[in-house]
């Protein structure tokens, strides 16, 4: 009874909307790295690209220290 009679102090959220759901493949993709993995064959670190529209993901072997220039690359030749 007592929570009923008391006011509301914090303001309500509205409700959740929902993500535009992509018209063409492979224009919204999420972009991920996996790290701090053993060494093998000179690769230490997965990248992980994925199409928001079909879920198909791409795993691609690279290293820690990729730079901007070679995320490009590595981009480019496996997308």
């Amino acid at each position: 009874m007592c929570q009923w009679m008391k006011k509301r102090t914090e303001v309500l959220v509205e409700k959740l909307k929902l993500s535009k759901i992509p018209k063409r493949p492979w224009t919204h993709l999420t972009v991920d790295f996996i790290t701090k993995l053993p060494l093998v064959v000179g690769k230490d670190a997965i990248l992980v690209i994925c199409n928001r529209l079909s879920k198909m993901t791409h795993f691609i072997t690279t290293t820690e220290g990729t730079s901007a220039e070679g995320l490009a690359r590595l981009f480019r030749d496996n997308i």
